[in-house]
């Protein structure tokens, strides 16, 4: 059993005191802000005792049962809001609509699982009827930004060859602009309906949901002739359950605890570009 262990601001000494605590054979260095500790001294008693030590210390914990590295994988899969970019887009467009408490509000007990994401989604759009189209474009040129990471980590995952999807509950208008800009080769999202330069409050076509994030998932890896196991799936609410799930390798980027507490990695403090320490 291996222990990866990453920060963001290059305190070896804290680094240091954390992997002693698993009681490693070797520790090899990652970089100024990772570690891997090797053959440690795993125990399920230890585990919770590193893991505070690392959630004190500001410091992500992995274990992995030897070393894993992106070669094993062909495609990497995402979740748009709070994973690849930092903000909830229907957020922001209700925000346009000075309606962003409530629909936030309904929104974050939807990536907790609270709430039915489909029945939730249409309540959300529906306070947006009425709102002209043009603040969409006001949320992606004002609003949108990237996760930290997101660009090394796409270009590391490019470079080696992996193909990328970004699945979405949220909406096409940011995922196809988010396509174009990040070369990324997948997308598929909720489309709003749009009449008049105005939205009308609706959705067009199925709601993608957990089960159609799933589904995704599993239809562009059968276009690529691979197996999900072939595939790393990163997410951070219940809505990505299902597809993360089936991944070969599940990564909860700074996610819901019960995301957290079911994927394969769990990055809470570093960037998305993370997952290139995790892999080696």
């Amino acid at each position: 059993m291996n222990l990866i262990l990453q920060g963001l601001d290059g305190d070896t000494a804290r680094l240091d005191r954390i992997a002693a605590l698993a009681a490693p054979t070797s520790v090899t260095r990652l970089g100024p802000n990772a570690v891997r500790c090797e053959q440690i001294a795993y125990s399920p008693a230890l585990r919770p005792t590193i893991e505070v030590a690392a959630q004190a210390a500001q410091l992500d914990a992995t274990y992995m049962m030897g070393q894993r590295e992106l070669s094993e994988f062909k495609l990497v899969a995402m979740d748009m809001d709070s994973t690849l970019i930092t903000i909830e887009c229907i957020d922001e467009i209700a925000d346009m609509q000075g309606l962003k408490p409530q629909v936030a509000a309904i929104t974050e007990a939807a990536m907790r699982g609270e709430l039915d994401f489909a029945a939730s989604l249409k309540q959300r759009v529906a306070l947006l009827e009425g709102l002209d189209a043009s603040a969409l474009q006001r949320v992606y040129d004002e609003r949108l930004q990237l996760s930290p990471g997101a660009e090394t980590m796409l270009a590391a995952v490019q470079k080696a060859g992996l193909k990328t999807l970004l699945v979405s509950g949220g909406f096409t208008f940011f995922t196809e602009r988010l396509k174009e800009r990040l070369g990324l080769d997948y997308t598929h999202a909720n489309e709003l309906e749009i009449v008049d330069g105005k939205l009308t409050g609706r959705v067009l076509g199925g709601i993608v949901d957990a089960e159609e994030k799933q589904r995704t998932v599993e239809r562009v890896c059968a276009q690529m002739g691979i197996t999900p196991a072939q595939a790393i799936v990163m997410g951070d609410g219940a809505n990505d359950l299902k597809m993360m799930g089936i991944a070969g390798l599940s990564v909860a980027f700074r996610a819901k605890p019960v995301v957290r507490s079911q994927a394969d990695v769990a990055l809470n403090f570093v960037g998305l570009d993370g997952l290139l320490n995790v892999l080696t």
